[in-house]
């Protein structure tokens, strides 16, 4: 039973009015110092578990009972985060506060996973046991509640906990405990080889589909629609099963050509619009209280207005007249997770921000399917970002059949690590460079223990697809290529040259891209209704692809014809016989090359699955191209050059000069300048062409590439998405300058963001309610409330966790809270053969906060927050609390930083 206010010697009643004169006054650590007990002395391990039945009753019927519970409130195709400030709250929830949200125990889905049957099979029950007698001192083995929405993971917590989880399992000598020990080691393994095959499945189902659909806005084979054209006409000199919309609509003479252009732009419109509308159906509302901009890949969203009430800038923290918190009046902000790549948000929830629903089945599905009508109406876009996203979705759905990962967090990021890689290495055929792609790009924590389970992922991938056979050629992607011939030695200054033009034309895209989306999508039609721009996308790419052979293509057969020596396919319209030819050739290629830039441009950022990654490969490609070409008509007019004395003298164009090399090599570049990528694009480009004479024109000019976007535009294409969607992410590859120390940024402590036990161990619940409630309003879901005696920081207990017992409390306005270990109700043999008192919260609060002392150095609090990933850094002076900084301050005083170094 709660205890009542009378029924405690300990605690003195405070009047209403000093009691809310004490909420606006400023907290004053008190001189003396009383050390408190230990707390691994008296504590008591008391679950936190609460039974499913009791959790469903407080859950609308009309709610899916899983992870998303508290997200996902309504069906009608509108998530709405419940859980989040100045939100309506749901009728039949417990919660009392005006900050609602429905929680579950993290436990609450995983009784029937794979890992939990096995470990009952194996009598785990008595291995937890005997195992949790000996950890009843730890707070690490209790259960935890869900990390809550747009809150970041607790690295820290969730390490310890594996730690005890190791500690209790290896506790059993006997064979059971040996062999669950081994299944527990081999869990891993089993999971990303799982992850490995399924990417692979579902890598197939969208080559194969999307190329039968893609062929559908030129004709079709008869009796075999599903066919193209060079399928259906194999070894076949004449073909009259392929037809034509204009042979099948019985157009004669010069129309039948119009006929075919009026039917492949409405085949482009079409499974445009229809790809936006499944990508619409995953639409996403975020309350005006979260500071991010939006969680696509839309360069134009609009910054979010200053004054919100999540404003956690160190200006406003250390102000003491600022308000506690304001009502905000900016709307919410609407995201698509179907839409764009993903990559960049994949990088942010790997680094351990919190996105539920965005790695979901929903999200899976839909993107899978809107991904095949993508590609297949031939948007200037690829399949190879979105497929990072795709295979890290598989990955977070794989995590619920083994509760290890299911439960921890922190170890779920590790298995999305080799998924995401996965993702890469089976849209460019690399399982190293997918390997390089999880550490260099996407990857925030990376033992060596998953590079090389990410390495073993990858294997399994690229072997599954390559047994599958999507193109029936043995190959794992279509552009991949051979080349027999090595460079010559002038050759190299045409590489570097190629390597600066690749990296300026990928920095100018971002500034393009950028300057597009700023002007035109901030148009109110084109804001309020994205289908409205696809459609328009659609029918500029219809209208200006259709008669040019090389914007027809798809974006992948185009970069193999440009990648292709002529000894592959001497057919395919780039390979002269005669040097007379071979300026015609540039001018169709320069055509080409001018009209993908720009739809390239207006492309990136629309609400459909679409990845940069061969789009940016194909602008270069053709740019490579016509400077191969180049090189090719000067040596043919000038064979007996000094520069050229050590080429064949066969005859052949190609003898001296492939100017596939020089549209692979400046793809490369290209792709670099977009997206920074630079050991992981040199060893992609080895592994796509299994030259290792190519290796250092590849390596040189992407190297070259790199200097020259960063001197253009510092940011890549998914940094500058990162930054300006405020994700609270601190870059561990960049090192910031810093002249000032921790307590340069300290906000001032007041009495409503401390628990003061000073005078009694027992704190009314109504009273952290309204504590919890400023922490919700200044954004802070995942911060913490310090626990404080004297002065003296003797604990803190997460803002999540806070709720989460709160919302266990049959009467909240009647109920104390015991916040500390000193006092004790009954004896502890009395208190074993009880339940547990749902007012005792002490099992939430953490006896050991990381803390710094005041005049620590920024580097210092910069690191911690890197390489522990913490959530919040506790600050003493003197030995006494002096107040908290929250990750989300420290990036935007990091942000502020860079923005003052620039002006």
């Amino acid at each position: 039973m709660p205890r009542s206010a009378q029924s405690h010697p300990g605690f003195q009643m405070v009047d209403e009015e000093d009691e809310e004169q004490e909420e606006q006054s400023t907290f004053s650590p008190i001189a003396s110092v009383v050390l408190p007990n230990s707390p691994a002395a008296t504590r008591r391990l008391h679950s936190t578990r609460t039974s499913d039945l009791d959790l469903r009753s407080r859950l609308p019927s009309r709610l899916q009972l899983d992870e998303h519970s508290n997200l996902l409130a309504f069906s009608d195709g509108i998530t709405n985060y419940t859980s989040a400030p100045n939100t309506a709250r749901l009728q039949g929830s417990a919660h009392r506060s005006r900050s609602p949200s429905i929680r579950r125990p993290k436990n609450h889905s995983r009784a029937n996973s794979l890992g939990v049957r096995l470990a009952s099979a194996f009598g785990w029950e008595r291995i937890s046991q005997s195992g949790l007698a000996e950890s009843k001192v730890s707070l690490f083995t209790d259960e935890r509640v869900w990390y809550d929405q747009f809150t970041s993971t607790d690295w820290v917590h969730d390490s310890i906990a594996d730690a005890f989880r190791l500690r209790d399992l290896r506790s059993r000598k006997d064979f059971r405990g040996r062999l669950y020990a081994w299944f527990d080691g081999a869990q891993g393994w089993i999971l990303v080889a799982i992850i490995g095959c399924l990417t692979a499945c579902i890598a197939y189902f969208i080559t194969v589909t999307e190329t039968s659909v893609f062929v559908l806005k030129e004709g079709f084979c008869s009796g075999h629609w599903y066919l193209d054209k060079k399928s259906c006409c194999y070894g076949k000199e004449e073909c009259p099963e392929w037809k034509t919309w204009g042979q099948r609509l019985n157009v004669k003479g010069m129309y039948t050509k119009w006929a075919d252009f009026i039917a492949y732009v409405v085949f482009v419109m079409l499974f445009a619009v229809a790809s936006c509308f499944l990508t619409l159906m995953t639409r996403t509302e975020i309350p005006s209280s979260y500071s991010l901009t939006t969680l696509d890949e839309n360069l134009g969203a609009d910054p979010k207005p200053p004054g919100d009430a999540d404003d956690l800038s160190i200006k406003g923290a250390m102000n003491p007249t600022a308000p506690l918190y304001s009502a905000t009046t900016s709307s919410a902000t609407v995201y698509y997770p179907a839409a764009g790549s993903g990559v960049a948000e994949v990088k942010v929830i790997l680094s351990g921000f919190v996105v539920h629903g965005y790695l979901g089945l929903k999200t899976l599905f839909v993107k899978t399917l809107a991904l095949i009508l993508s590609v297949a109406s031939g948007l200037s876009l690829g399949k190879e970002g979105p497929y990072v996203h795709i295979a890290t979705c598989i990955g977070n759905i794989a995590c619920r059949l083994f509760s290890k990962y299911n439960h921890n967090d922190g170890k779920r990021r590790e298995v999305l690590s080799a998924s995401a890689a996965s993702g890469v290495g089976v849209a460019f055929g690399a399982p190293i460079g997918g390997v390089l792609f999880s550490l260099e790009e996407v990857s925030y924590y990376f033992p060596p223990k998953t590079l090389f389970r990410t390495f073993f992922c990858c294997i399994v991938a690229s072997l599954s697809l390559k047994f599958l056979d999507p193109y029936r050629t043995g190959k794992i992607v279509i552009f991949e290529v051979r080349y027999i011939s090595d460079w010559e030695f002038f050759e190299i200054f045409v590489f570097i040259f190629l390597g600066v033009v690749g990296g300026a034309l990928g920095a100018l895209f971002i500034k393009a891209s950028a300057i597009w989306a700023r002007t035109f999508r901030r148009i109110p039609v084109i804001k309020k209704w994205p289908m409205f721009e696809v459609m328009l996308v659609a029918l500029i790419t219809g209208l200006s692809s259709f008669w040019n052979r090389y914007t027809k293509l798809a974006v992948t057969e185009l970069l193999f014809e440009l990648a292709s020596p002529c000894q592959m396919d001497p057919s395919s319209g780039l390979c002269p016989e005669s040097g007379d030819e071979i300026l015609a050739i540039i001018r169709y290629l320069c055509v080409a090359f001018i009209i993908k830039s720009l739809l390239t441009v207006i492309t990136f950022g629309i609400k459909v699955p679409a990845g940069i990654y061969v789009p940016s490969m194909v602008v270069g490609g053709l740019m490579g191209r016509i400077v191969g070409h180049l090189v090719q008509y000067l040596h043919y007019v000038q064979a007996d050059a000094a520069i050229f004395s050590g080429c064949s003298k066969t005859g052949d164009l190609e003898s001296c000069v492939t100017p596939g090399v020089y549209a692979l090599v400046a793809a490369g570049a290209t792709m670099c300048g977009v997206t920074r990528l630079s050991v992981t694009l040199a060893v992609i480009l080895f592994e796509l062409t299994g030259s290792l004479d190519h290796v250092l024109p590849f390596s040189l000019a992407v190297l070259v590439a790199k200097w020259t976007a960063d001197a253009i535009e510092p940011l890549s294409i998914y940094d500058l998405l990162t930054e300006m969607n405020s994700y609270p992410l601190l870059d561990n590859k960049i090192r910031p300058i810093f002249t000032s120390d921790l307590g340069d940024i300290t906000p001032q402590v007041r009495s409503h963001r401390v628990i003061d036990i000073s005078s009694s161990p027992l704190v009314p619940a109504p009273v952290l309610r309204k504590k919890l409630e400023h922490l919700h309003n200044l954004g802070e879901l995942d911060g913490g409330l310090p626990v404080v005696r004297h002065g003296v920081l003797v604990g803190l207990i997460p803002a999540p966790d806070l709720e989460f017992a709160l919302d266990k409390l049959n009467e909240e306005e009647q109920s104390l809270c015991l916040m500390a270990q000193t006092a004790t109700w009954h004896d502890i043999e009395e208190l074993e053969s009880q339940d547990h008192d749902p007012t005792d919260f002490t099992p939430y609060i953490d006896p050991a906060p990381v803390a710094l002392d005041i005049h620590s150095p920024m580097d210092l609090v910069f690191q911690c927050f890197v390489k522990l990933g913490l959530r919040y850094i506790c600050v003493l002076r003197d030995g006494q609390y002096a107040g908290l900084v929250h990750k989300k301050s420290f990036v935007k005083y990091i942000k502020e930083l860079d923005e003052a170094r620039e002006t």
